[in-house]
C-alpha cells in the first residue's frame, strides 16, 4: 500500500510515507456501490505496513515484525479515490519479543485515523519472505544504510 518513504529518522525512531489511494479497486464495488470508500480495515493495513517498515529498519531486516494487535483505532473522516495520503509511525516500545508502534494516517494535512500497534517480533520463517521485504523496501525508498547488516 505505501508508495514511499519519504522520511526514515533513526534516531528518533519515526517513518514517514507516502501514497495514493488507487482511482479504481474491486474494493470499492462493495464499499460502497455509489459512494467508494477506503475500508477503515485497509487504512490499518497501511499503518501496519508503514510500522513494520520502520522496525524492520531499526532492525536492520534481521528479524520479522507480525502484526499481534491493534489498540485504540479511531477514525476521523471518510477516506476517497484518489486521495494521497501520508502516514506515520513512530516506535513506541520494543523489549520482550513485542514492539509497538503510534501511527496516524492523514490528507492534506487533516488527520484520518490512528491507532497503537502491536507487533510479535520472531526471525524470518523463510528466507523468500525476507528477500521479497527488502526488495519491497528498496523499490518504496528504504534508506540502503538499513538494508545491510
Amino acid at each position: 500500500m505505501i508508495d514511499a518513504v519519504s522520511a526514515f529518522d533513526e534516531e528518533g525512531k519515526t517513518l514517514t510515507a507516502d501514497c495514493v489511494v488507487p482511482d479504481e479497486s474491486p474494493v470499492f464495488e462493495g464499499h460502497f456501490p455509489g459512494h467508494p470508500l477506503m475500508p477503515g480495515v485497509l487504512l490499518v493495513e497501511t499503518m501496519a505496513q508503514a510500522s513494520g517498515y520502520l522496525i524492520l529498519g531499526l532492525k536492520r531486516f534481521v528479524n520479522m515484525p507480525f502484526l499481534a494487535g491493534v489498540k485504540n483505532a479511531k477514525f476521523r473522516n471518510f477516506v476517497e479515490p484518489g486521495a494521497p495520503l501520508t502516514v506515520t509511525a513512530s516506535l513506541d516500545h520494543d523489549g520482550s519479543g513485542f514492539a509497538m508502534t503510534k501511527a496516524s494516517v492523514s490528507s492534506a494535512g487533516a488527520s484520518l485515523c490512528q491507532a497503537t500497534l502491536v507487533f510479535k517480533i520472531m526471525p524470518f520463517p523463510a528466507r523468500e519472505l525476507e528477500q521479497h521485504l527488502r526488495a519491497s523496501a528498496v523499490r518504496i525508498g528504504m534508506p540502503d544504510r538499513v538494508l545491510s547488516r
